[in-house]
């Protein structure tokens, strides 16, 4: 059974950092593709970042490219997500997922993930 749990999250001011962790438990796969979204109240969840599992290559939204870096450690089956210069709009409960089947580099929307984390709270202080 896959279980995914996210920490790391927390308060911090604007243009501060944070470092969310995911550990996985049970077997992971070559396909996978490892991503991190965000949902604030009231909206969608929103994809961040992806990182397929055995190449490392990675992928960004956007509003994200620059301030944030997705990593993975094999051997510790973890991943990661370094958020620096934090802005207020970063402010949601951050997702850790796992999109085991499609063997893709890049994988964004949030239905072609099967697994999930319960989430972390990051809110950013103005």
């Amino acid at each position: 059974q896959v279980q995914l749990v996210e920490s790391g999250g927390g308060l911090v001011q604007a243009g501060g950092s944070l470092r969310l962790s995911c550990a996985t438990s049970g077997r992971t796969f070559s396909s996978s593709t490892m991503g991190w979204f965000r949902q604030a109240p009231g909206r969608e969840r929103e994809f961040v970042a992806s990182i397929k599992w055995t190449s490392a290559y990675t992928y960004y939204a956007d509003s994200v490219k620059g301030r944030f870096t997705i990593s993975r450690d094999n051997y510790k089956n973890m991943v990661y997500l370094q958020m620096n210069s934090l802005k207020p709009e970063d402010t949601a409960v951050y997702y850790c997922a796992e999109a085991r089947t499609l063997n893709r580099p890049i994988v964004v929307h949030p239905k072609e993930y099967e697994y999930w984390g319960q989430g972390t709270q990051v809110t950013v202080s103005s």
